[in-house]
């Protein structure tokens, strides 16, 4: 099923009605895949008929998009996490040099124990996702409960995050075949956000 939204989300004369439709769809399956890592407790249920053993989770995670485009996965991820704080990351990439730069942040208060799920449709070369990681590490989050949710992602990006954070969680719907010379994902699907939002020149 993922691959079939991609797909819809690859083709250029996809319409903005058609873009959203396959997006929210896809941030469903993402979210609805996300939970499995993270920690629970039992409990004792009480059914209709009889008592038997249920759990919960141990600690509500921590959503967090970066800005502007992983605002597209946030609502499907509070469908799944209705208690979750939400924190944001703001990003702005350098087109010459695809270097990101931090223009905005707001993170409620963390403890070693909150899972952090880092909200970004697209890792090209890692390097939003990267600054967000040591923005989160300097707040209190601990790398092994920090899980990056990408829809698509470029080998160079997804190996030079592997290789600098060794404990992160990565899930990625689709891997893609590299990077082109201006840094941007191939053959990806244009600019998420723009597309999304309905921002297309």
């Amino acid at each position: 099923m993922k691959k079939i939204l991609i797909s819809t989300l690859r083709q250029e004369k996809t319409s903005l009605k058609d873009f959203r439709e396959a997006a929210d769809r896809l941030a469903t399956l993402l979210a609805a895949e996300s939970g499995k890592e993270l920690p629970r407790k039992k409990i004792e249920i009480k059914t209709p008929l009889e008592s038997t053993e249920g759990e919960v989770l141990l600690h509500e995670p921590l959503l967090v998009p970066i800005l502007r485009s992983g605002l597209t996965l946030l609502p499907a991820f509070l469908q799944f996490y209705p208690k979750a704080p939400v924190g944001f990351v703001g990003m702005k990439r350098d087109e010459a040099t695809a270097i990101p730069k931090l223009y905005y942040k707001h993170l409620p208060t963390l403890t070693k124990e909150t899972p952090v799920f880092l909200l970004d449709p697209m890792i090209a070369t890692g390097g939003s996702a990267s600054l967000a990681i040591e923005e989160l590490k300097k707040e209190g989050a601990l790398e092994k409960n920090i899980s990056l949710i990408a829809c698509v992602a470029s080998p160079e990006g997804v190996q030079y995050l592997e290789k600098t954070y060794p404990e992160l969680s990565l899930h990625i719907a689709e891997l893609d075949q590299g990077l082109n010379k201006s840094k941007f994902i191939v053959p990806g699907l244009g600019d998420y956000g723009d597309r999304y939002f309905g921002e297309v020149d």
